[in-house]
């Protein structure tokens, strides 16, 4: 009597696997690239939104008759810690500078206030510092590995 194989056999399963382990090994680098690539483009986003907000600040300003820029970017202290908002206002209740601020955060994708003035943001593990010039009106990335694909 001929029996019919319905079964796989273990060749064909070791051969599933190794092709499977050879997938996953090509993916998740690219999953990694993927993650610090949206971080980046995250960062770049809101450093745009805060340069963009300190120019359209000092041109309100203007208008009034003041051509100075504004002398801080929040209200919070130096190091405040986790969970607070910065970019809100410069330092008075009236005026705000970003509609949303930015929620403090010591991650990944975070932006902490390290000083008066100077703040970082993390990607990939590396903090990045990010300094206010009141009297330019820069924010510039002043240390880290990031910087140039940060403000680029």
């Amino acid at each position: 009597m001929n029996k019919k194989r319905s079964a796989f056999t273990m060749i064909e399963m070791v051969f599933v696997i190794v092709v499977l382990a050879i997938l996953a090994g090509i993916a998740i680098p690219k999953f990694t690239a993927t993650r610090t690539d949206a971080i980046i483009a995250k960062g770049r986003s809101d450093v745009a939104s805060i340069r963009t907000a300190i120019s359209t600040e000092r041109q309100k300003r203007f208008m009034k008759g003041d051509s100075s820029y504004i002398s801080v970017l929040d209200h919070q202290a130096a190091a405040p810690g986790e969970g607070v908002v910065l970019f809100d206002n410069n330092g008075t209740a009236g005026s705000t500078l970003l509609t949303y601020g930015i929620t403090t955060k010591n991650a990944d994708g975070g932006w902490m206030k390290t000083a008066a003035n100077t703040y970082t943001f993390q990607v990939a593990g590396t903090t990045n510092t990010f300094t206010y010039n009141s009297a330019s009106g820069t924010f510039s990335c002043t240390a880290g590995t990031y910087c140039d694909n940060l403000t680029k």
